[in-house]
């Protein structure tokens, strides 16, 4: 509805499945832990670049349900995060 009122809605993503399940009609995918769709904190340069690229996609004609991928990196490898919230998960 709000789409239609001619108001762009973007959804800034840390799940690549969900949001491909979803299609929301602008999104920008950031392979960052879960909770942290801005960045690591204390690094407010970083956190504005990932602002700046999510507002920025507002203004793009982009095909209803595009995916644009931050290129940025997290700092440091969080995969043994993950792997250790899945294990305790089951």
């Amino acid at each position: 509805m709000v789409e239609e009122s001619g108001i762009p809605t973007v959804l800034l993503s840390t799940g690549r499945d969900l949001t491909e399940l979803v299609r929301p009609p602008r999104s920008l995918f950031v392979n960052f832990p879960m909770g942290n769709p801005f960045g690591p904190p204390h690094a407010p340069e970083f956190q504005r670049r990932v602002l700046t690229t999510v507002l920025g996609l507002a203004a793009r004609d982009l095909p209803p349900g595009e995916i644009v991928d931050l290129p940025d990196e997290w700092p440091e490898d969080f995969t043994d995060r993950v792997t250790t919230t899945l294990l305790s998960m089951t």
